[in-house]
C-alpha cells in the first residue's frame, strides 16, 4: 500500500495468518480500528486487491488504525479454503490479536469479504460490536451474507456482473436497508476507485 505499511503474522485457528497494518500519517492517536476483508480467494482475492487498498485508504485519511489480512491459505497465511467457515475464524482471529481494549471498530468488506464482516460482526459480544460496516459489492447472491445494522454502508455498481445488484437489492429490502448504487460500474471498480473512496469518506463526515 505505501511505504509504512507493516506485515505481521499472528496466529490463527488454522495456522499463521498474514496482516499489513497501516497507520494514520502524523503524531495523532488513531481514532480506531478498521479491520477489511478481502474477496473469494479461490477466485484470486488477496488483501492487495486494489478496492481492500482503496477502502484502506480511506479509512487511514479518517485517522483510523486499518488492518487488512490474507485468509488461510493465501499468501503466507497457512491452512486451506473452508467454504466461508473458517475465514470467518479467520476474521475474529485479526480481531482478537490486534484490536486494543475498548477500540472502536470498523469492519468492512469486498465481495466474499463483505460475507465474512457482516457474519463476523454477529459473533462479536455486545460490548465488542462494530461501530460501522462498510460493505462494497457483498457476495449476497453466492453466500449467506447476515442481516446487519441500519447504519451499514452497502456500496454497490449498478452493472456488477458478478453479484447482480437485483441479489443486494433482495437482501436489503427485508432490512429496509438502503443501497448505494454506483451507475455504470462493475463489480471491481474499474476506473471508479477514487469515487469510492469519496463516498465512504463523505458518508463519515455525514
Amino acid at each position: 500500500m505505501n511505504p509504512r505499511t507493516q506485515k505481521a503474522l499472528i496466529a490463527g485457528p488454522a495456522g499463521a495468518i498474514e496482516c499489513a497494518l497501516d497507520r494514520p500519517v502524523g503524531e495523532q492517536a488513531p481514532k480506531g480500528l478498521a479491520l477489511i476483508c478481502h474477496p473469494n480467494p479461490t477466485q484470486g482475492g488477496t488483501m492487495d486487491n486494489k478496492v481492500v487498498q482503496t477502502l484502506a485508504r480511506a479509512f487511514v485519511e479518517l485517522g483510523l488504525r486499518t488492518v487488512r489480512f490474507n485468509f488461510r491459505g493465501i499468501g503466507k497465511s497457512e491452512g486451506g479454503w473452508d467454504e466461508g467457515r473458517g475465514e470467518i475464524d479467520d476474521a475474529l482471529a485479526v480481531l482478537q490479536a490486534l484490536r486494543e481494549p475498548g477500540e472502536s471498530l470498523v469492519l468492512a468488506g469486498f465481495s466474499f469479504g463483505g460475507y465474512v464482516a457482516s457474519q463476523a460482526a454477529l459473533r462479536l459480544p455486545e460490548e465488542q460490536r462494530a461501530q460501522r460496516l462498510v460493505l462494497v459489492g457483498p457476495a449476497t447472491s453466492r453466500f449467506d451474507t447476515a442481516a446487519v445494522p441500519a447504519d451499514t454502508l452497502v456500496i454497490h455498481g449498478e452493472q456488477d456482473d458478478v453479484v447482480p445488484l437485483s441479489s443486494v437489492l433482495d437482501w436489503a429490502r427485508p432490512q429496509s436497508l438502503p443501497i448505494t448504487v454506483v451507475p455504470g460500474v462493475g463489480h471491481f471498480f474499474h476506473g471508479q476507485l477514487p469515487l469510492l473512496k469519496s463516498i465512504v469518506l463523505r458518508a463519515w463526515s455525514a
